[in-house]
Formats: C-alpha cells, sequence, structure tokens
C-alpha cells in the first residue's frame, strides 16, 4: 500500500499524478505507440511520427528509457545501429493508447466544430 488516499492524486510527489503527467507529454504517447509494433530505429520513429526534431524525440526516449517504459539497445555494429523497444511496463499501455487513437477518431471532429464555435472572429475585433 502506498499510503496515498483518494484524493492524493493532486500531491506534487504522488506516483499516480508522476505517471500521469510523463505519459501527458505532447509526444510520449505518440512514441509509445510508433514503438508498439515492436523494435524501432531513431530515424524509423522520425519518419513514423512526423513533425518531431531529431532533439525532441532523443529527449523523450532517455526520459521513457529513464522511467522504464522504453529499452534502448545499442549493437556493436560498424556502423552502429540502436533500436527502442517498449518494456513489459510500457506494453501496458498499448491498450489505453489503443483506446484513446479510437476516441479521438471518433470524436476529432467534434473537438475541432467546438474550437471553431469558440474561436473570435478577427473582423469583428477591427
Amino acid at each position: 500500500m502506498s499510503g496515498f488516499g483518494p484524493g492524493d492524486l493532486f500531491l506534487a510527489d504522488c506516483p499516480a499524478r508522476l505517471a500521469v503527467e510523463l505519459i501527458a507529454d505532447k509526444w510520449t504517447m505518440v512514441v509509445l505507440a510508433g514503438l508498439s509494433e515492436g523494435p524501432v530505429r531513431h530515424g524509423e520513429l522520425i519518419k513514423l511520427i512526423g513533425g518531431i526534431s531529431r532533439k525532441m524525440l532523443t529527449q523523450t526516449l532517455r526520459r521513457l528509457e529513464t522511467h522504464g517504459l522504453i529499452r534502448r539497445h545499442a549493437y556493436a555494429e560498424v556502423p552502429p545501429r540502436v533500436e527502442y523497444e517498449l518494456t513489459p511496463l510500457g506494453a501496458t499501455l498499448t491498450e489505453p493508447i489503443q483506446a484513446l487513437t479510437e476516441w479521438a477518431r471518433a470524436h476529432g471532429d467534434a473537438v475541432l466544430d467546438a474550437l471553431d464555435a469558440h474561436a473570435e472572429p478577427v473582423a469583428a475585433a477591427e
């Protein structure tokens, strides 16, 4: 038992809050989804994800590795080859990521419609 009560998720040092902050990062879910089919190299992830810089991908991969969600495997080859894959802990996020992806597909248009409905008209400000 962790010693945290039901309302303690909002405490800064709550393990659940730390985990939520990790997976709520802009690139974390996309990177984990990219690794869900098996080991992938850095350059392949760049192409698969799109829109992420090499630096940001490297930072995200390092953070996920540090938190035990992915594993980095460097092969002793010339030229060097490095692959990333989900750990068993990281693999537990595959199903929730798929569920969120399906929700986004089903409701993405509604979210955009709501955004458009609340956008301030540019002409009215002039």
